[in-house]
């Protein structure tokens, strides 16, 4: 594809809402109900909030790791596999809409019990999944509930709507995650957010969130669909579980935005604030031409004799297996050398 190519023009939706608590398949038929509706009002790009499947750990906020570790297990087992049936639904509802989604989801190791990845999951309009990323730093007190992914889910995927990328709340911070999509062509970025009321009091979380959305898009003169999850009356219940003034921590105003964001660094539109349901914005890729003129910092406004960044896009795992394995299961001796996949091959 040529750079022309991307320069389309589409309708993109950003849904702000509250997954059905600890309940994955639940979620996913809201998240294709979802999606359904904004795609029957035009949408080609539909994207979620952050681990919207199926849910955020809001424990890990108003508690103590020890009383939290019961609700870290409720979260295992209440969290998906990649591929997996609950992502399926997402996947059908994305072909019945013809639209492109981005969905945060908790991941679980297919390996290990006790990890959990806090991963966005990229749905070409066919209903397959392009890919997944996996955010690379848990923020504060989320160490506690994901570990971290790796360089190999830091990409750009090219599509029918133009070079698609995406990072996971607070990463969004990260000024040289963000480099490194917009070094691979970017051109529209999602960022998918939790609500977060329990921040220190005087952070206003919702300024925060649409702060972030605009320097990435003024710097990077790009357009950014911003995604935020909003804490239900379920939610409160639930954390009244764990703390009994949880609702006073978790009610708290200005702590959710969402909308779309232009290479200028405007909001196209209104944005949304704590409220659930859907903004919509027409997206012209062609507006990120003349911006650029002024300053493109992965073109002309760079000096890549002076500055460098490298990517490591080595997936880690905790296990290299070396040699093929025979029926018989005795080890036989590989002509490739190096590490490979973890994966049989059978003779």
């Amino acid at each position: 594809m040529t750079p022309d190519t991307f320069l389309g023009q589409f309708k993109a939706a950003a849904v702000q809402a509250s997954p059905v608590f600890l309940d994955a398949e639940a979620t996913a038929h809201k998240a294709a109900r979802l999606i359904a509706e904004a795609g029957e009002n035009g949408a080609r790009l539909v994207v979620f909030p952050e681990v919207f499947i199926p849910g955020y750990p809001y424990w890990s906020w108003i508690t103590d790791p020890v009383t939290g570790s019961a609700w870290f297990e409720k979260l295992i087992r209440a969290s998906i596999f990649l591929p997996g049936p609950e992502i399926d639904i997402v996947c059908s509802a994305a072909a019945a809409a013809n639209a492109h989604v981005v969905i945060g989801v908790n991941e679980r190791s297919p390996v290990s019990l006790g990890t959990l990845y806090n991963t966005l999951v990229f749905i070409g309009p066919d209903g397959k999944i392009l890919g997944k990323h996996r955010k690379l730093v848990p923020t504060w007190a989320e160490k506690l509930t994901w570990t971290g992914g790796d360089g190999s889910s830091l990409k750009v995927y090219e599509t029918a709507i133009g070079p698609l990328g995406g990072l996971a709340c607070g990463e969004n911070t990260n000024t040289l995650a963000r480099f490194a999509l917009l070094a691979q062509g970017e051109l529209v970025h999602t960022a998918s957010y939790i609500s977060l009321p329990v921040a220190p009091p005087d952070y206003d979380m919702a300024e925060a969130i649409r702060l972030r959305a605009q320097s990435h898009s003024f710097e990077g003169k790009v357009f950014t669909v911003v995604a935020t999850s909003t804490v239900s009356e379920e939610i409160i219940g639930a954390m009244e579980r764990v703390r009994p003034d949880a609702r006073s921590l978790l009610e708290r105003k200005s702590s959710a935005f969402s909308g779309i964001i232009g290479p200028d660094g405007r909001v196209i539109g209104e944005g949304l604030v704590d409220e659930e349901g859907i903004v919509y914005a027409d997206i012209d890729l062609g507006k990120c031409i003349q911006p650029r003129q002024m300053h493109d910092i992965t073109g002309h406004y760079n000096r890549f004799d002076v500055f460098q960044l490298s990517l490591n896009r080595s997936s880690q795992q905790p296990l290299n297996l070396y040699g093929k394995v025979a029926p018989d299961g005795a080890s036989t001796p590989d002509v490739e050398a190096g590490p490979i996949e973890i994966t049989e091959t059978q003779a």
